[in-house]
């Protein structure tokens, strides 16, 4: 597994880069390639307006490169690319109760689950994806 890590903020992000490939370490054996963009509130605001026509700031966006079955053209390891508002995840580690590393690694793990296709968008979905994330987050000493 290959993770390219993009910081397009003012934050230092290395201790959050070593944070998440601590957590894909699990996943050593996938050949998966994706990139984590770090993004302010403006950029992941834009992004959301622009692709999912919602003018609001999220924590994650994913884009999966082979998110249409009939979509060849980025066959291969490259998976997508994970965009993650690191003011929103600060946010969100205080009105959760816990830290910014399990929140920055809960919207990791959500981001790359998306990229490799699970979803919820009923609740038997949401169950599956949920309880596969607390799987991950808790082998990596993240538990909730």
């Amino acid at each position: 597994m290959i993770i390219n890590f993009v910081n397009e903020t003012k934050t230092d992000t290395k201790a959050m880069e070593k944070l998440i490939n601590k957590i894909f370490k699990q996943f050593k054996h996938r050949k998966d390639i994706f990139s984590i963009i770090f993004v302010d509130k403006e950029e992941i605001q834009r992004i959301n307006k622009e692709y999912r026509n919602i003018d609001r700031v999220t924590d994650v966006i994913s884009f999966a490169y082979n998110d249409d079955e009939t979509d060849t053209a980025y066959a291969g390891d490259e998976i997508g690319d994970i965009f993650i508002c690191l003011d929103r995840a600060a946010e969100q580690a205080v009105e959760y109760e816990h830290s910014l590393e399990r929140e920055v690694g809960f919207l990791a793990v959500h981001g790359y689950l998306h990229l490799k296709g699970y979803d919820h968008m009923t609740k038997e979905e949401e169950k599956v994806m949920f309880t596969l994330q607390e799987e991950i987050l808790e082998k990596a000493g993240l538990p909730r």
